[in-house]
């Protein structure tokens, strides 16, 4: 531990209005409140824990004065228009917890200048900071006992004064700290959680493992993949050597295939056998032939797609319609409408009037089936263990949402209500399946689209229809992506698979939070808007998703082999591409690999499958005679694309005129829960 100077770096968290009750009162029954800025950064490698006063100065009018019950003499006035500022890493993170505390600010009482604590050098004698590395233990208040706080003890036994969160509670902070070391409780005493605990089993149950979220990360990944990788897959290793190494110095080095072996052992079922596993065929080096220029048209307008409505309200032209989706995607004012019939809610050949059928039907369907969940008293939900589970996690995973779209800010955002209501909703609807954490960033787009509780519910259960299997608890469609990914990845890079195998990376588990919940985490939320719609057309082969993860990972390549990355790097860098990715340059390039394919003469058997390619007849001009002779191969029957009229974008990424502006509809009036 070192007495506070000025450090600099990476702001992990950030947290005001944390203060030391110093006890330098006068009399026995006084604490001096000395308000202060905790920070986690990190710098060179390392983890900093660092808490300073507010004013390093510590004048006398910092100091405030409590009884001991401090909770029940001070005297809390609003300060709406402060904000608790945290670092960069917060703001943007995903992971970021629903401020549910306003700032306060405290009424100042009367004091001597007799009463400030002494000073050291000019700094304040509280000041504090110390390594993760040095940490040996955190002890917490118990539940119900005033103001959070927590007192951290070093391995060399030296006791920090203790740190009272008068703003918000401790939780985003230790939330902070499990990211870099391994926490547990200890026996004894269940308030104090010890740093590196090595001996818990890693078979812990799923339940258990929601309510102790800090056993370590292949506990973590083992029983709740989602929330593992959400936290940032970058930290798995660090997790991996604490939890194992201890304090056995032999064991302080892992080599990274042992790493490897357990992070594959660690998720359920998703260890991987070439001698095994359906799918897997030894692909030779195939010359796919030279990969076509891709361009992108504008987004469908409001206008392209009235034209293809007849006077009773049907869809014409779909497929041509899909093919313009596919190539540009929607103008932001169609999506309300035009995604019930890519997820298959509306038919594409219904009429106006069916559709209005259809929608009173669904209305009163998901009515019913919310009544089920909402009248089930507090007493029955006590002795429905699984009902209990679903609306725990739900309530963990709405306060989890992306609120750097205003469409879900605030504590009390009809919007965040409405999410808890249509998960809840849909454990009645597919109770066997339940909730399981993940499917929250697959709805919350859609209920900012629809704007429109029963219309989003129907659109997400059809979504869920598609990625049922990512979500079941053998996580068998996780696994078979993982392998047909791999397998596709083979065939456009032998070479580049070679070298993650080389660094046990060879199945790709650092693509499974892409494939987990289809980029949701990868994209701003507007891109991620016109990837989903362009992925519902279906268009143009199976399984596209995984030409899209070819395509971002085919862009990192020469990073990752130029700076010979090895395991935990290459899971670093993965991590950290998140919200960097140019959505409309993947999609050029991941509809280019697809043609590509189409027109390879020797396609492998296992990669028709997988992107669902037909034999087919085609002809093909004879490189000798000039004639056509026809030759049998594998080709998906892809229509050709017309985009002559309108700007375009060419697989540069680059759009030769201006973004389209999207705006955003402002009446959110209507999203009162029912």
């Amino acid at each position: 531990m070192a007495v506070a100077g000025v450090v600099s770096g990476k702001v992990i968290y950030e947290q005001e209005g944390v203060y030391i009750h110093s006890s330098s009162g006068k009399s026995n029954d006084q604490d001096s409140l000395i308000s202060g800025i905790l920070r986690v950064l990190e710098k060179d490698a390392e983890v900093i824990v660092d808490w300073r006063p507010l004013d390093d100065a510590l004048d006398s009018s910092s100091i405030l004065y409590a009884g001991k019950d401090s909770s029940s003499v001070v005297e809390w006035t609003q300060a709406p228009k402060e904000r608790v500022h945290r670092g960069p890493e917060h703001v943007n993170s995903y992971e970021a917890e629903w401020d549910m505390v306003n700032t306060v600010s405290f009424k100042k009482k009367p004091h001597t200048n007799g009463d400030t604590p002494s000073q050291r050098n000019g700094k304040s004698k509280w000041s504090f900071l110390f390594s993760l590395t040095d940490l040996k233990s955190i002890k917490q208040n118990k539940e119900g006992m005033g103001w959070s706080y927590l007192v951290f003890c070093l391995k060399d036994d030296v006791v920090l004064p203790a740190l009272h969160f008068h703003q918000g509670d401790s939780k985003l902070l230790i939330e902070s700290l499990e990211k870099y070391v391994v926490l547990c409780e200890a026996p004894q005493d269940k308030r104090i959680l010890l740093v590196n605990c090595p001996n818990k089993s890693l078979s812990q149950s799923f339940e258990n493992l929601l309510d102790e979220p800090a056993y370590g990360l292949i506990q973590k990944i083992k029983k709740d993949p989602y929330t593992a990788t959400m936290v940032g897959f970058s930290k798995v290793t660090n997790y991996i050597f604490d939890s194992l190494r201890g304090s056995d110095p032999s064991t302080h080095q892992r080599p990274p295939s042992e790493m490897a072996d357990f992070l594959s052992d660690a998720i359920p079922g998703l260890k991987i056998n070439q001698q095994e596993e359906p799918g897997f065929e030894v692909i030779t080096r195939i010359d796919l032939g030279e990969r076509p220029v891709v361009q992108r048209r504008e987004p469908v307008s409001l206008e392209e797609w009235t034209k293809n409505i007849d006077s009773e309200g049907r869809i014409l032209n779909v497929d041509n319609m899909k093919q313009m989706i596919f190539r540009g995607g929607l103008s932001h004012a169609l999506r309300k409408q035009v995604w019930k019939f890519l997820l298959g809610y509306f038919p594409w050949d219904s009429t106006k009037e069916e559709r209005t059928q259809l929608q009173k039907q669904k209305t009163d369907e998901y009515f019913r089936m919310k009544l089920q969940w909402k009248s089930v008293s507090e007493e029955q939900e006590k002795r429905n263990s699984r009902l209990r589970d679903y609306r725990s996690l739900i309530e963990k995973d709405v306060n989890r949402t992306d609120r750097t779209n205003k469409f879900y800010e605030g504590q009390d955002n009809p919007g965040l209500i409405l999410l808890h209501d249509i998960l809840m909703t849909y454990c009645m609807y597919d109770f066997d399946l339940g909730y399981v954490q993940g499917m929250s960033d697959l709805l919350s787009p859609l209920l900012y689209v629809m704007e429109n509780e029963v219309d989003a519910f129907w659109c997400f259960a059809s979504y869920m229809d598609q990625m049922h299997q990512n979500f079941e608890e053998q996580m068998q469609g996780m696994k078979t992506q993982l392998i047909q990914l791999s397998t596709l990845l083979r065939l456009l890079d032998s070479g580049f698979c070679s070298y993650l195998e080389s660094q046990d990376s060879g199945y790709l588990y650092f693509c499974f939070r892409w494939l987990l919940i289809r980029f949701k985490r990868e994209f701003s939320f507007l891109d991620i808007l016109r990837l989903w719609e362009v992925m519902w057309t279906e268009l143009p082969c199976k399984n596209f998703h995984l030409l899209l993860c070819c395509a971002i990972l085919e862009s990192e390549k020469q990073q990752i082999m130029e700076k010979h990355y090895g395991f935990n790097e290459i899971l670093k860098h993965i991590n950290e591409l998140s919200m960097k990715i140019d959505v409309e340059d993947v999609l050029c390039k991941a509809e280019a690999i697809s043609l590509q394919m189409v027109k390879c003469k020797e396609l492998p058997q296992a990669v028709c499958e997988i992107l669902g390619l037909q034999d087919s007849e085609v002809t093909t001009p004879d490189s000798d005679t000039g004639e056509d002779e026809h030759v049998g191969l594998t080709a998906c029957s892809t229509p050709a694309f017309q985009s002559n009229s309108l700007p375009v974008l060419a697989a540069s990424g680059a759009r030769d005129d201006s973004s389209t502006q999207i705006s955003l509809s402002p009446d959110v009036s209507r999203l009162t829960p029912a």
